[in-house]
């Protein structure tokens, strides 16, 4: 595979004059990301459902801790696929990784839609349950690192906050369709239905972006230079990446307060239909509102980074959540109606989302390609699989023993002090390290 120049920029053929990317680099990339949030925010969204499903219960707030507990579990294994499946994309591409991670995801996806329920085979169903959660987990820590160095290094000349940005927009996407999905079953099928198998079609539509994501994977460029040969990669990446403390641990902070944030926005959905008792059709509502706040503000948080420092977009965002969550959980618990939590809704995924590609992108630029996707995945992992896959865990814990509804508010608020304070440590600096050469077109 021909090096070309230090430009971004990439090439049809050594020679030939700069053109732009093609469509086909971004859709690859945002293709799988999509496929792969999919799965785990329908999980999220049908925790009612899978908790009657495969863990019953007498007592219906214990059934769905159990099954946010399962949830949790998913998060557990992204560490080690963010540290085998980055190590793979820093040494040998980004497009091995990436292709790697989707099957992954297949193989975990498969078994959480076709597995029988509690009542059919007993406890083998929770464990094909955990299993196929923690494969899933596997996918998603190595999909992060891999995706945003490849995004990163297609993107043109100032344009890398726009690129990282569709990183969110692809969540938003998987967002909108869990959401839509949850509201067509909803509103078509009974109760029972819905319990029986509906809860399942949501699963079984993610099979539909299969092809479509392996088809895009297989036909993208390697952006890694030398990526073939492995080449580039360090030979002690552990080690050098300590030597990027400065940017890993902070970074960390910051992944684990938004990841927090994010999913006690996600929790919403669960909140909403076992406390606040709203009709399940419309609490799905607040899905398709989290898809749509993902994609905007996702796109719009990245084309201010490339205009704008990504510090300030990062403190405006988690300024605004600090000062307004506890607001609206108390308008929420007041009228509980769906304006209410659409609000609700809109204002704890939409600042997240718009400080998501300046967190990539402070991150990314801060590393050299040959340890950025695995620092990248690491500095992403690790935080989510101790934040992100508890969050949920714990705000149904606090409810429970508290019985204060407001409960999530307080521990989402406490999150967006530590991004505050993970904003204000993190070092300065710009574009540290310039993109890697761009390998031709082929």
């Amino acid at each position: 595979m021909t090096v070309l120049d230090e430009r971004p920029t990439l090439r049809s053929r050594p020679g030939q004059s700069e053109r732009k990317v093609p469509w086909k680099v971004v859709a690859a990339a945002v293709a799988g990301i999509a496929l792969e949030f999919y799965d785990f925010t329908v999980y999220s969204f049908f925790a009612v459902f899978a908790a009657k499903a495969f863990f019953p219960s007498h007592d219906a707030l214990t059934g769905i801790l159990a099954s946010v507990a399962v949830f949790g579990v998913g998060f557990a294994t992204r560490p080690i696929g963010a540290l085998f499946i980055g190590r793979l994309g820093d040494r040998f591409g980004r497009k091995p990784a990436m292709l790697l991670t989707i099957g992954l995801i297949i193989v975990g996806t498969t078994g959480l839609a076709l597995t029988p329920e509690y009542a059919t085979i007993g406890v083998a169903a929770p464990i094909i349950v955990v299993v196929s959660r923690l494969t899933q987990g596997l996918g998603m820590g190595g999909e992060v690192g891999p995706a945003a160095a490849f995004l990163m290094e297609a993107a043109p000349n100032g344009r890398r906050g726009f690129y990282l940005s569709w990183s969110t927009a692809s969540q938003g996407i998987s967002s909108f369709a869990a959401g839509t999905a949850g509201v067509t079953l909803t509103s078509l099928l009974s109760p029972d239905d819905m319990q029986k198998w509906g809860w399942r079609v949501a699963f079984a539509l993610g099979f539909l972006l299969i092809p479509v994501a392996l088809y895009l994977r297989r036909q993208m460029q390697e952006t890694l230079a030398c990526g073939s040969h492995g080449t580039s990669a360090a030979a002690a990446p552990l080690r050098e990446l300590w030597q990027h403390r400065r940017i890993i641990l902070p970074g960390m902070a910051m992944y684990a307060a938004s990841t927090t944030v994010f999913y006690v926005a996600l929790y919403l959905t669960t909140y909403s239909i076992a406390v606040l008792k709203m009709p399940s059709q419309m609490a799905m509502l607040s899905a398709i509102v989290t898809g749509i706040s993902l994609i905007v503000m996702g796109l719009l948080g990245g084309w201010l980074c490339d205009r704008y420092n990504s510090r300030i977009i990062l403190a405006f965002s988690y300024t605004v959540l600090l000062l307004g969550i506890y607001p609206a959980y108390h308008f929420l618990i007041q009228a509980p109606d769906v304006p209410t939590l659409l609000v609700a809704t809109l204002l704890m995924t939409a600042m997240p989302a718009m400080a998501g590609p300046a967190t990539l992108t402070l991150i990314g630029e801060g590393l050299p390609a040959r340890v950025r996707a695995l620092g990248v995945g690491l500095t992403y992992a690790v935080p989510i699989a101790l934040f992100g896959g508890t969050a949920q865990v714990v705000v149904t814990w606090l409810l429970k023993q508290t019985g204060n509804p407001a409960a999530p508010a307080f521990y989402a608020v406490a999150a967006s002090a530590v991004m505050l304070l993970a904003i204000w440590a993190f070092p300065k600096h710009h574009d540290r390290y310039s993109q890697p050469k761009a390998a031709a077109l082929q």
